[in-house]
């Protein structure tokens, strides 16, 4: 090798070196072991805990054609409503549900509203229900079912209807229409 070649890679080495060096040791600076993000805000959609405790809910006695409806509606209840999943009740499991915490309940056999006529009612997924808002919840009665079936989904979840229209197709399958609906109802 020449002189000149040999300088020339004495030089490269002295500066490449250094550098590397110095490289290596900002990125050891600005990586150091034990700094972490920031703990990520769980998102809406991620699974939240749920508790398994019973629900506290009443059992009304129920007549025998309107306990077999709804024991036909609780059979065809699923399992969990979005990420909600069903929670035990305290009474009557043959005619309440509960999903997630705080528990959106599910009455079967509960009286008939009283709607006033000015009061709307929502025809939601083929199922007409009259809603009402209580003390931190909505319910949600059907009113053009033999046996009517109350959902009280409280104010902690958004559009209340929504949360509705999950148990339409349970109540289509097992509680049989009125003859006459009111109106708002129909087609």
């Amino acid at each position: 090798m020449d002189r000149t070649t040999r300088q020339a890679a004495l030089w490269a080495t002295v500066v490449a070196v250094p550098l590397t060096l110095i490289v290596a040791l900002l990125v050891l600076l600005t990586i150091r072991p034990g700094d972490s993000a920031p703990a990520a805000e769980p998102s809406p959609t991620a699974p939240r805990p749920q508790s398994t405790t019973p629900v506290a809910m009443p059992a009304p006695e129920l007549s025998t054609r309107a306990a077999t409806v709804c024991r036909a509606l609780l059979s065809r209840l699923p399992a969990s409503i979005r990420d909600l999943h069903q929670r035990p009740v305290t009474e009557g499991p043959e005619q309440n549900a509960a999903y997630g915490d705080p528990a959106i309940t599910v009455s079967c056999g509960v009286t008939m509203p009283a709607i006033p006529p000015t009061d709307l009612v929502y025809p939601l997924s083929r199922v007409c229900w009259h809603s009402a808002d209580r003390q931190g919840a909505t319910e949600w009665t059907t009113v053009d079912r033999e046996v009517p079936v109350r959902v009280t989904v409280p104010k902690q979840y958004d559009q209340p209807g929504q949360w509705t229209i999950a148990f339409s197709d349970p109540v289509i399958a097992a509680v049989p229409s009125l003859k006459q609906i009111p109106t708002g109802c129909g087609p």
